[in-house]
């Protein structure tokens, strides 16, 4: 058998070459540098990898918590009060309908059973002690005393009791704003109602598709009551055209 012979330093060949690869590994050098760098001493890290990868289990996806439901208007709709003079004092002060504001809440005003039932979106920005007690509800005075109505006759609400800017309306929706108005109309069970605002007939169930003045009635308690939906108070005030429009939509609605 043949032995490897020793270096003039008494190592032998395979003691040297084993001492310079140490040697080069504490300087740091694993690879040769040439036009391709080959690895010399250190594993395939990418077959490491892949099979480290193989071998460690999955760690299983947190799944993220459910959002909670929105908080409902109002509370619990069986506490709601079942006679209208209770419910305007409840609407006006009590805390579960909204969070606050930098404006005051308002009541609605007049009895059950009248002869027109006219919403609003919210009161207005200066309302304070009554329900449009500003241009707005000069409006309607005026609108009133020309259809010869009486304004004892009329009973007005508000969808928001307080002056509220920019309200979230798909929000308000989902929070069940649309059943407390159904609620609220329910115990005035006018013979007609008149809206003001593009946001309300869908809370009275209006097909959106059909655009916010679609004669309709709303349907409650197996009572139906025709609605006329026409643009915002700030519209009409704005506008004289859309004023007229509005009258001629309510002579023909009051003539059928």
């Amino acid at each position: 058998m043949d032995h490897a012979e020793p270096s003039p330093s008494g190592a032998t060949l395979a003691e040297e070459f084993a001492a310079a690869l140490d040697w080069w590994r504490e300087a740091g050098v694993d690879n040769d540098y040439g036009d391709d760098a080959t690895e010399w001493l250190t594993e395939n890290q990418s077959e490491t990898a892949e099979g480290s990868a193989q071998n460690k289990p999955a760690r299983p996806r947190k799944q993220a918590p459910a959002p909670p439901p929105p908080k409902k208007i109002g509370g619990d709709k069986n506490s709601w009060p079942a006679e209208l003079p209770a419910f305007q004092q409840w609407f006006a002060f009590h805390p579960s309908i909204d969070d606050g504001g930098a404006y005051p809440p308002v009541s609605p005003s007049g009895s059950a059973k009248p002869e027109l039932m006219v919403i609003v979106a919210e009161p207005e920005e200066n309302d304070s002690e009554s329900l449009l007690s500003g241009p707005q509800g000069r409006l309607i005075t005026g609108m009133l005393r020309a259809a010869g109505i009486a304004r004892d006759e009329v009973y007005i609400g508000s969808v928001l009791r307080r002056h509220t800017p920019m309200p979230d309306w798909d929000g308000l929706r989902g929070s069940g704003i649309g059943e407390l108005l159904a609620h609220h109309v329910g115990l005035v069970a006018p013979k007609r109602i008149l809206t003001f605002g593009r946001n309300i007939p869908p809370l009275l169930g209006n097909d959106t598709a059909q655009g916010a003045a679609l004669l309709h009635n709303f349907n409650h308690d197996g009572d139906s009551i025709p609605v006329l939906g026409v643009g915002s108070l700030p519209e009409l005030l704005r506008s004289a055209p859309r004023r007229q429009r509005f009258w001629q939509r309510w002579l023909e609605w009051t003539d059928g």
